[in-house]
């Protein structure tokens, strides 16, 4: 959600009716965009009743369970809004109600792709990871409930309509993260990070005290339970002058890192784009969102991906040159106070920092968005 929320603020902004259906459970974080918020029933987890956790040990369950919840909103959309038509639907990749809602209600949709879209000959190019998946026991019932309930719901649009292959889509990401990005369909517009200037302002959050460089380590929001990292990037940090600002979420207590240098501050969770405008280094598992926050902002990264689309970002972190890509897990202590030390200092690195950070704050962000999805609205895409 966090991706898009300011694209929303500023449609809302321009004086349009927006309306937001979410997860109950997740209504605060629409609220400030001033939507008016449709809080829907959820079977994702974290929402109340649902299971809390998925089969780790299966890819396919985490795509189920995106299934599971298109195929529990669509009647909750149709509810609230058959007899209210919008004239636009936007979608995340993971609210695949919306586009089969689109096509019942005779609506244009558009996607808003936080992460990487697929390029022409996407599916070969992937055949060695896809089709294992998909021809695998999970994947074959995945894709046979899927296409059961696009039948069912009486639409026409095909699995990879509504995933993979969207007839329009708004992508969120800096173009330059994107693999084979000039082959790329011009359906999709890249209209790069649209970070709202408020997630910039720092709340209660002040820098660990001193005045030397400052490091934020954060893994996101779900897989945050690595003590051991937190610990590595202590132990390799300290002696160097460096603070660290360390996020460590909801499930790892403070008391599983050790012992913690004054120099170092370890919270449940940061402001992560107002401790980016003061970081000079940040370690993260790079995941997309973090990616472009961090491109935003012009601070090195060293990658430590934790799961899905994360290698492939941190490999093409190194291949852009802005970061390093570091592969052991768990990290080796020394290895990765070095290589946070590196990232900082070195000035092939700086220099093209600067120029990724032009490039995406020239492609656009709210204002570009919002007239993107505009010109869906009216016909003009």
């Amino acid at each position: 959600m966090y991706p898009h929320l300011a694209v929303i603020r500023e449609l809302v902004d321009r004086g349009h009716r927006v309306s937001y259906a979410v997860g109950g459970h997740l209504s605060s974080l629409v609220e400030p965009t001033c939507a008016d918020v449709v809080p829907c029933s959820s079977v994702l987890p974290g929402a109340p009743g649902a299971p809390t956790a998925f089969d780790d040990d299966d890819p396919v369950a985490g795509m189920r369970i995106f299934l599971d919840e298109a195929i529990h909103v669509l009647p909750q959309l149709r509810s609230a809004f058959d007899t209210d038509r919008p004239d636009l639907v936007l979608y995340d990749i993971g609210g695949m109600a919306g586009p089969v809602a689109a096509e019942l209600w005779g609506v244009p949709a558009a996607q808003l792709s936080p992460s990487e879209v697929a390029w022409d000959g996407y599916y070969d190019d992937m055949a060695a990871i896809l089709d294992p998946l998909m021809g695998s026991p999970s994947g074959l019932d995945y894709r046979h409930t899927f296409e059961r309930w696009l039948a069912s719901a009486g639409t026409s649009l095909t699995v990879e309509d509504v995933t993979g292959v969207p007839s329009r889509c708004l992508v969120l990401i800096p173009r330059i993260m994107q693999r084979h990005a000039d082959r790329v369909s011009d359906r999709y517009r890249f209209v790069g990070p649209c970070l709202d200037p408020r997630r910039e302002e720092p709340g209660d959050w002040t820098p660990p005290p001193g005045d030397g460089p400052l490091a934020l380590l954060a893994l996101g929001t779900a897989y945050t339970e690595r003590p051991d990292v937190y610990r590595a990037a202590i132990d390799g940090l300290d002696g160097t002058g460096w603070r660290l600002s360390i996020a460590i979420g909801t499930t790892t207590s403070a008391d599983e890192l050790g012992p913690i240098p004054h120099w170092v501050q370890v919270r449940p969770r940061v402001p992560q784009p107002a401790v980016l405008a003061h970081a000079d280094a940040f370690v993260t598992h790079a995941g997309m969102g973090s990616c472009s926050e961090a491109l935003w902002f012009g601070v090195p990264m060293v990658a430590l991906p934790q799961a899905v689309d994360q290698p492939a970002n941190a490999d093409r972190l190194e291949q852009i040159g802005v970061g390093r890509h570091l592969r052991a897990d768990p990290p080796d202590p020394a290895g990765l106070g070095r290589a946070v030390l590196e990232v900082a200092s070195d000035p092939a690195i700086r220099r093209r920092l600067d120029a990724v950070r032009a490039e995406i704050r020239g492609q656009g962000g709210p204002q570009h968005a919002a007239d993107a999805a505009e010109d869906v609205a009216a016909g003009r895409w």
